[in-house]
């Protein structure tokens, strides 16, 4: 490692007995010679302009000049008293912050011995030893510099993958699984068909005689493919009728956990099959709407039963059903004791606060969770008012658009559904539920 300061030569003469030269007849004392172990001062400094050109070569050769000028940066922004040295402790801190939050625990431990044995003379250390430092460790543990931007002298034409991307998904196609649970006529099919724009839900589908309500819940799916500008979608949408329509609704929300655990079995089942598909079908529930009946009073202690047996499996995403019937004023008061009886219950609805979210995701999730519970209208009906189709219901006291933002809140479920969060609502599934289940299962029996 190259010093920082100049050579400090040895003061102290040393008489060299018998090895004076001394002129023949002169009566001259012997000539004391100055002696140190340290090279001349010109070819010590010879000798550190070779080392720092060599230095700099190898740091070349490892890092990009962008990515050793954003070490620099990091190095002087370290240097708040304008020293030309930073403390030797803040070496860590300095790397982590150029290269991200890539270091492993080991990998971090090394950094700091390595700094502290640099700096253990003076405590500090100065640029061109914090680039040794780092290239070292380069050498050593770790390659991991693609943190570091770098600029591209030409095109490349890696820019095409997202192109590529959307061709094979397209091709392949997207798959959406949706569960509905609630009381009878809170028009739950109703909302699914006014979500899709077409007769998706297990009711309107089949030709079948309205049935009588059945003694247990049930569990009925139906799927669908339709397509949207080019863009296919295999849909699922998976009713409970019967939930909470008898007189004794103990574990009326049992089947419907059960029958979320069993699509996680089934995929897990697949992914650890010796001979499996290519592409697994996923059967997996990604998100279930939640129907609050418009009371005016707060959940009941069956909505809260359910949902906190529910939110550790499943997203959840609660609405108040037929909002209409309630004046703005009722609306909004019941949507303030339904968010207390939710964070009382310590009930986790989508999308999670616990989860952690970088400042897009944050901005993204703020308006949803400030509108939820989402206080819905739902029709399938289009009626033509001013020479325009709308999909609304007529009343006596007039005209509820479905989609105006001033009437109700359907607008703004539509769009986090399909719009904004359908992937992220099946990969908080896949991430957090479905890993959830894979771990506890696969250590029930005994796999590490």
């Amino acid at each position: 490692m190259a010093e920082t300061g100049p050579p400090v030569l040895d003061e102290e003469p040393i008489q060299k007995s018998g090895l004076e030269k001394v002129e023949e007849g002169s009566p001259k004392a012997p000539v004391e010679i100055k002696l140190s172990s340290e090279a001349p001062p010109k070819k010590q400094r010879r000798a550190k302009l070779k080392a720092k050109d060599s230095s700099d070569k190898a740091a070349t050769q490892l890092l990009t000049e962008s990515q050793i000028t954003a070490l620099e940066n990091a190095f002087k922004a370290g240097d708040v008293e304008d020293r030309g040295v930073v403390d030797a402790g803040q070496v860590q801190f300095i790397v982590q912050q150029v290269l991200g939050d890539v270091l492993t625990v080991s990998e971090v431990r090394t950094l700091v011995q390595k700094g502290e044995a640099v700096g253990a003379a003076t405590g500090v250390i100065n640029l061109q030893e914090f680039k040794d430092l780092l290239i070292d460790l380069l050498h050593t543990t770790t390659t991991r510099w693609g943190a570091l931007q770098t600029s591209l002298d030409g095109y490349v034409g890696f820019d095409t993958v997202l192109e590529q991307q959307r061709k094979k998904f397209l091709k392949k196609g997207f798959e959406f699984n949706l569960m509905v649970v609630g009381e009878s006529g809170l028009g739950k099919s109703t909302l699914v068909n006014t979500l899709f724009k077409s007769k998706v839900s297990r009711t309107s589908c089949t030709n079948e005689p309205p049935q009588k309500i059945p003694k247990t819940v049930e569990i009925n799916t139906v799927t669908h493919v339709i397509e949207e500008k080019n863009v296919r979608l295999r849909l699922s949408i998976t009713d409970t009728p019967g939930f909470g329509d008898q007189v004794n609704n103990e574990n009326c929300w049992l089947p419907i956990y059960d029958q979320i655990n069993k699509q996680f079995d089934k995929y897990l089942t697949e992914e650890r099959s010796v001979v499996r598909r290519k592409q697994i079908p996923d059967s997996r529930i990604h998100c279930c709407l939640y129907f609050i009946a418009p009371t005016g009073h707060g959940l009941k202690a069956l909505d809260i039963s359910c949902m906190k047996k529910l939110h550790d499996v499943v997203n959840i995403i609660p609405v108040i059903a037929k909002a209409d019937t309630m004046t703005i004023e009722e609306r909004d008061a019941f949507k303030d004791r339904i968010r207390e009886d939710i964070a009382e219950a310590e009930i986790k609805v989508y999308p999670s606060s616990l989860l952690p979210e970088d400042e897009d995701v944050l901005q993204a999730n703020a308006p949803i969770r400030k509108h939820l519970p989402l206080a819905v209208v739902g029709s399938d009906r289009a009626l033509t008012i001013n020479n325009k189709s709308i999909l609304g219901r007529q009343t006596k006291w007039g005209f509820v658009e479905v989609e105006n933002p001033n009437h109700c809140e359907f607008s703004f479920l539509r769009d986090m559904l399909l719009r904004t969060h359908m992937q992220d609502l099946k990969d908080t599934t896949h991430e957090e539920h479905y890993e959830n289940y894979r771990r506890q299962k696969l250590s029930e029996e005994g796999n590490p």
